[in-house]
């Protein structure tokens, strides 16, 4: 007996002193490169202040204008109950599917519409309200992380390829993959318990949506102009958060370029894309979009390469989604107990079967899906009617990823409903015929 104690202390000593030497080792190796990039900011000052304008310029023209009507709307929707009503709407589609609560479904359409780090935003709000577990909220960042229709439509199709109807087949492989990630997550730690799915409550579902808006909304009591208030100063919190990224994530990929440490790791990576068949001329596209997606991408489409090995890469680059993005996640979801391994693992996942789509969707339609552009036309003509020839770049962006969300979230509400219809039809069948 006192000899399987000392193994035992022995082993935890052991344990304890090994967990300490990883401590010590990342904190060392992160101190140097910290160190590294200070002092090729120094060495570098032009290249690093253009990089961090550049990518200022991104954010401001972009990205600002984008999110942030879309962060103050979710904190609205969630103070005012509207999220958990639908989420008692969404529960029989979203629980058996991808076993989440139904407001996944809201992080879901919100991502859709405004692409990252949207669903990590909503997910951590989630999670500090209670409204999903660890695990449910560590399942949907593995599934709803997605890019914007617009971004792989208007800026990669048209603005990086110059052939919109790349568009279609970019988006037909990032979402599919997204929703196949999501169904193989459901997996993930299913024997850890779940909060209640309130389908299996009695009552109509419109009821207990509305008791749940109400409970939510009596819960929140902050009125209306403090809700509007902490929403802006939240989501300016927020963005600015997210600009920093940015700007980092634009100065290192600038400083590995102007220093030359792209050569290393670019030999690295042309041996493994020869090794699966790959033009080696796609590598340094590769390594800047494991680090920036945007930087990344644009490398990609002026690459000479055969242009399904461009799209499968450009495609698994946009379902990694870059560094910077992960960044984004870990620094939304830190006052949060969801982990980033989970996400990262999800994120590679993604990736992997983002490019295999992508290759079996040129396979089947040889390149030829249709251009979905009308969605911008409908706009551009209603904003024609009215007397206004030419459309604000950005209203038109916030329209159109409103009505993609809409739409999306919509039709997502409907399938729910005729799931729970076509249940109650059985239920009600199986007790008449007994």
């Amino acid at each position: 007996m006192t000899q399987t104690k000392a193994l035992k202390g022995d082993t935890r000593r052991s344990t304890i002193a090994g967990a300490r030497r990883v401590r010590r080792f990342s904190t060392t190796a992160l101190a140097v490169g910290v160190a590294v990039i200070t002092l090729s900011l120094v060495i570098f000052p032009k290249d690093s202040f253009e990089a961090a304008v550049e990518g200022l310029k991104v954010f401001w023209e972009i990205v600002f204008p984008s999110l942030l009507p879309f962060f103050v709307l979710s904190e609205m929707l969630l103070g005012l109950g509207v999220v958990h009503f639908l989420g008692v709407l969404l529960e029989p589609l979203m629980r058996p599917l991808f076993n989440v609560p139904g407001v996944g479904a809201f992080a879901l359409s919100m991502g859709l519409a405004a692409g990252y780090p949207m669903d990590a935003v909503i997910t951590s709000k989630f999670r500090r309200q209670n409204m999903c577990t660890r695990v449910e909220g560590e399942r949907l960042l593995a599934f709803t992380n997605t890019a914007d229709p617009l971004f792989m439509f208007g800026a990669v199709a048209v603005g990086m390829f110059g052939r919109p109807e790349l568009g279609a087949i970019l988006a037909a492989a990032h979402y599919l993959s997204s929703f196949s990630v999501g169904f193989i997550f459901r997996f993930y730690r299913r024997k850890e318990s779940s909060l209640d799915a309130p389908v299996t409550r009695r009552g109509s579902i419109f009821v207990r949506a509305s008791q749940e808006m109400f409970k939510a909304r009596r819960e929140d009591g902050r009125p209306f102009g403090q809700l509007l208030s902490d929403a802006v100063t939240e989501s300016i919190s927020t963005l600015l958060m997210i600009c920093g990224f940015i700007m980092l994530f634009s100065v290192m990929v600038r400083v590995l370029t102007v220093t030359g440490a792209f050569n290393i790791i670019n030999s690295v990576l042309t041996g493994l894309l020869r090794l699966i068949g790959f033009e080696p001329t796609l590598a340094p596209g590769l390594f800047q979009g494991i680090l920036e997606i945007d930087i990344g991408t644009v490398t990609i489409s002026k690459a000479i390469a055969p242009l399904w090995q461009k799209l499968t890469i450009a495609s698994a680059i946009i379902a990694w989604s870059g560094l910077s993005v992960h960044g984004q996640v870990a620094s939304v979801i830190n006052k949060t107990d969801i982990r980033m391994t989970p996400y990262v693992a999800a994120r590679i996942l993604h990736a992997c079967i983002a490019g295999l789509y992508t290759v079996l969707i040129l396979l089947i339609t040889g390149g030829s899906l249709p251009v979905m552009t009308g969605a911008g036309a409908v706009f551009r003509r209603v904003f024609a009617a009215t007397g206004l020839q030419s459309v604000p770049l950005i209203v038109e962006r916030f329209l159109l990823n409103t009505f993609q969300m809409g739409l999306f979230l919509g039709g997502l509400v409907v399938l729910s409903l005729a799931i729970y219809f076509l249940r109650k039809v059985r239920i009600v069948w199986l007790r008449v015929k007994k």
